[in-house]
């Protein structure tokens, strides 16, 4: 019986989360190879070290399905270790809150110091900060990006400080990714907020911001982008995702698919117990 309980409740519930999973419009499209021009296709790593040969790059896609708003934006990394023991540790939380620490900084290495002076924010996850940027054109004008509100308000209040600011970032001779305005405080600097949360596993999503218009079926969007991160280097992929919601959420088919197999996996179980209790019944 109980095992006939747990398929009879576990079955529906993982119909209903497939359901709720599928009913989410995804539009995934890779990027990085595309938007290397011919000519250095063979040597992608010398084409995005060389500041002089121009980063930006243009494709389109057809909606295939009506798009509700608020549609969020994502950049995808696939083949990218941010859970490297190393580069999890070289990072400063004291410095992110509090500010300038000379003697709180040795976790940073090797990027905690340049010129004698500290580095803010210090650290590997920051200096590879992601620093591709993209604009949505549709029927020739502009669909805007609400890039507020797309870090965890709880990092944003207790992790990076109000009053801290960047300093003396990507002033070396090896640049990282992206720059920071040294004008804006760490809590207001989402992109960093949202890049400074690692992912544990290497095929990853962040969220870049929001789109809060809907798209019709059909409608072509044309995304003008700067390929500026490197990914060449190590054989990573990019991808730019939009994406809907459901009330679970996001598209993803795990949770629904583990109920089922469960609950059907417990069905199966209560017929095989029931058939060898009625052909094994003792006399």
């Amino acid at each position: 019986m109980t095992f006939l309980f747990i398929g009879f409740i576990f079955i529906p519930v993982g119909l209903v989360t497939l359901r709720a999973s599928h009913s989410v419009v995804e539009i995934v499209e890779r990027y990085d190879i595309g938007c290397v021009p011919e000519p250095f296709r063979i040597n992608k790593v010398s084409y995005i070290q060389d500041d002089s040969i121009p980063k930006n790059c243009s494709f389109s896609f057809k909606v295939p399905k009506y798009m509700k708003a608020p549609i969020y934006i994502y950049y995808q990394l696939d083949n990218y270790y941010q859970n490297h023991r190393r580069y999890v540790k070289s990072r400063s939380d004291k410095q992110l809150l509090h500010g300038q620490n000379q003697h709180g900084i040795s976790s940073c290495q090797p990027v905690e110091v340049n010129n004698d002076r500290p580095i803010i924010p210090c650290g590997l996850i920051a200096w590879s900060l992601f620093n591709d940027t993209f604009t949505f054109i549709r029927n020739r004008a502009e669909l805007k990006v609400n890039r507020k509100n797309i870090a965890w308000k709880s990092d944003r209040e207790h992790k990076f400080g109000k009053n801290v600011y960047p300093f003396n970032f990507q002033n070396g001779t090896l640049i990282g990714g992206g720059k920071l305005n040294p004008r804006i405080p760490l809590s207001d600097q989402e992109d960093l907020i949202v890049w400074m949360r690692t992912s544990a596993l290497p095929s990853f999503r962040k969220l870049y911001g929001r789109i809060e218009k809907d798209l019709d079926v059909d409608d072509v969007v044309v995304v003008h982008l700067m390929n500026n991160y490197n990914t060449y280097s190590f054989g990573g992929k990019k991808k730019l995702v939009l994406s809907t919601t459901s009330w679970l959420g996001g598209k993803n088919d795990f949770l629904g698919l583990a109920y089922v197999f469960i609950g059907s996996s417990s069905v199966t179980i209560a017929v095989v117990f029931t058939l060898l209790h009625l052909l094994s019944q003792r006399h």
